[in-house]
C-alpha cells in the first residue's frame, strides 16, 4: 500500500492540529483516533471489543470510560460521560458498539464505500466474510517482496506481516473482518480529499 504512511503522517498532523480547536465531543474522539494514523478507529474498535466480556456487542459507561482509558484517549471525565449519553439514545445506560464505531468513522461517499467492499470481496475469496492468510495465497504475489527475495522472509511470514497492517497493534490474530478492513480504510480515506483519487488508489493497489 504505497502511498499510505505518507498520507498517515499528514492526517496524523491535520488531526492533532484540529483537535485544539474542537469541542463537538464525537469529533474530539475522531481526531484522537485519526491522530494515531489510519488504524486509529479500528485499533479503539479493538479495544473496545476486548472490554465486551459478555459478547453482548453493547457497553456499559464503566465498560466504555476502560475502554477509552485504556487506548489512552485523553478525555476528561465530563466529556467522556456527555459522549456516552449522546451514543445511549434510548437511555438504557448500555451502547451499541457498532452503531459507536459507524458514528466514529469520518464520513464516506457510496462510491468509497463500494470500492473498499470490492477489494474487501477480491481477497476474502472463501467468502466468509474474514480473510486469512489461506485467502492471500492466490491474491496477493509475495515474489516482488524484497525480503523474500533475498530469503530474509518466508511467504507465511509476508502474508502474517500484510495482514498485521489491518489488524490492531496489540491484538494481531492474523485475521481481517470486513469491520476491520473498512474500520482501516475509513482511516485512509479521511487522509485523501478527492473521490477520485482514493478510488485510483484503491483499483491500482487491488487490481480491481
Amino acid at each position: 500500500m504505497a502511498g499510505t504512511s505518507r498520507h498517515d503522517r499528514e492526517m496524523a498532523i491535520n488531526a492533532k492540529k484540529k483537535l485544539g480547536e474542537c469541542s463537538d465531543p464525537v469529533e474530539r474522539l475522531r481526531l484522537q483516533c485519526l491522530s494515531r494514523g489510519s488504524s486509529g478507529i479500528k485499533g479503539l474498535g479493538r479495544a473496545f471489543r476486548i472490554m465486551d466480556d459478555d459478547n453482548s456487542r453493547t457497553l456499559d459507561l464503566k465498560e466504555f470510560m476502560k475502554g477509552l482509558n485504556d487506548y489512552g484517549v485523553l478525555m476528561e471525565k465530563d466529556e467522556a460521560i456527555a459522549l456516552f449519553q449522546q451514543f445511549d439514545r434510548d437511555g438504557s445506560g448500555q451502547i451499541d458498539f457498532d452503531e459507536f464505531l459507524l458514528t466514529l468513522r469520518p464520513p464516506m461517499s457510496n462510491a468509497r464505500k463500494e470500492v473498499i467492499m470490492q477489494a474487501f470481496r477480491k481477497l476474502d475469496r472463501t467468502g466468509d466474510g474474514v480473510i486469512t492468510v489461506e485467502d492471500l495465497r492466490g491474491v496477493y504475489n509475495v515474489k516482488h517482496h524484497p525480503k523474500y527475495q533475498n530469503g530474509e522472509w518466508t511467504e507465511e511470514q509476508i502474508f502474517r506481516k500484510f495482514l498485521d497492517s489491518f489488524d490492531s497493534p496489540d491484538d494481531k490474530d492474523g485475521k481481517v473482518t470486513k469491520e476491520e478492513f473498512v474500520n482501516y480504510y475509513s482511516g485512509v480515506s479521511a487522509s485523501i480529499d478527492s473521490d477520485v483519487y482514493f478510488i485510483l488508489m484503491m483499483k491500482t493497489a487491488w487490481r480491481l
